[in-house]
């Protein structure tokens, strides 16, 4: 009788492996413009400005 041979399954799929590091990613990005933007981004209007300033008091990062 042959001997039955093991198939290796991932614990998790590349795809969603690559999906997380993807989310991951942007929501990094998107901390560090409420965070650190102090303005750059958002020089064309108030309402922007006003969206990251108030994203910085609801994360308790200092601003002024």
């Amino acid at each position: 009788m042959p001997k039955a041979q093991s198939l290796a399954v991932p614990a998790v799929s590349l795809r969603l492996l690559a999906t997380a590091a993807g989310v991951t990613g942007l929501m990094l990005l998107l901390a560090y413009l409420v965070a650190f933007d102090q303005g750059a981004l958002s020089q064309s209007g108030t309402f922007l400005h006003e969206l990251m300033h108030d994203g910085r008091h609801l994360l308790g990062v200092p601003c002024h």
